[in-house]
């Protein structure tokens, strides 16, 4: 099992939403850490899909879209579409 490094900002992630049925099971209410270097149970897919967002939001940077500490993300199933979104806080 690879270990788990605390470097950059812990992520914490929350569902909070799911258009239609979510192939992979997630609900919304559900939270988790994730991070570059664990998927946290997150969707294959889906967890593919936002690494490059991921790893920017996990090291400190930012895109001009974002805004501070929480960003929200959406899966590639448009017709089963979750929202995902991401919360950066530090390591205790």
């Amino acid at each position: 099992m690879a270990i788990k490094p605390k470097v950059g900002k812990k992520v914490v992630a929350s569902i909070i939403g799911v258009k239609g049925q979510c192939s992979a099971g997630h609900r919304v209410g559900e939270t988790f850490e994730i991070s570059c270097y664990d998927s946290g149970g997150l969707c294959g897919f889906f967890y593919h899909d936002i690494f490059p967002s991921l790893s920017t939001f996990q090291f400190g940077g930012n895109l001009p879209w974002w805004d501070g500490d929480t960003i929200e993300l959406q899966c590639p199933d448009a017709h089963n579409l979750v929202t995902l979104r991401l919360e950066r806080v530090e390591h205790t």
